[in-house]
């Protein structure tokens, strides 16, 4: 017999001898021997008590405090006859204040010197036949300087137009009339046009 045949004929051996262990209860037996039966122990939970909170602490009212009303005595005065001179007092009417003599409001002006419109006519304009009309606007002090750089309140359509109605309106402070308010010089703001017409 080879050796391949010997492994052969082992093998069918095992299997017919597990065959047969199974079927007599032989390996069930064996593995009862090998395997001890599981115990098992039933563990009973405790509950444990719960000690109730403690009750809250107890709550005082103040009891309100009554005032006894105060007591008020009223002396009235009692009228009596007598030949007692008597002090009475009168009103004394003043006299209606006198009006002062307001003088009117003026506006501001322009003095002597003030720059002329054909000083500050651009050449480029000049030269375009450019003509318009430029309102300044400007604020004078009581100096008869202007209190901020003028503004053009309406355009005359050209821009160097425009530029040149600035310069004047600059140069011409200092040379400015203050406007008053009852005789004072103050700080007042016009609105004037500067014109730019070819002669």
């Amino acid at each position: 017999m080879t050796r391949r045949g010997a492994v052969l004929v082992v093998i069918i051996a095992l299997h017919v001898f597990i065959g047969w262990a199974l079927a007599t209860g032989l390996a069930r037996r064996a593995i009862e021997v090998l395997a001890p039966p599981i115990q098992t122990t039933i563990v009973e939970e405790t509950k444990k008590e719960e000690t109730p909170p403690p009750p809250p602490p107890p709550q005082f009212e103040r009891p309100p405090v009554e005032l006894p009303p105060p007591d008020v005595t009223i002396n009235m005065p009692v009228e009596t006859d007598s030949t007692a001179i008597r002090v009475v007092n009168t009103p004394v009417v003043k006299a209606p204040p006198v009006a002062v003599a307001t003088r009117p409001a003026t506006g501001v002006g322009f003095a002597k010197g003030f720059p002329n419109s054909e000083d500050y006519y651009p050449d480029a304009s000049r030269r375009l036949e450019e003509q318009g009309i430029v309102t300044v606007h400007v604020c004078v002090g009581p100096d008869g300087k202007i209190t901020e750089d003028p503004t053009v309140a309406k355009s005359s359509g050209s821009a160097r137009l425009d530029g040149g109605a600035m310069k004047l309106a600059k140069a011409g402070s200092g040379k400015y009339i203050a406007g008053t308010e009852d005789g004072k010089p103050v700080t007042k703001c016009i609105n004037y046009n500067v014109k730019f017409q070819l002669r």
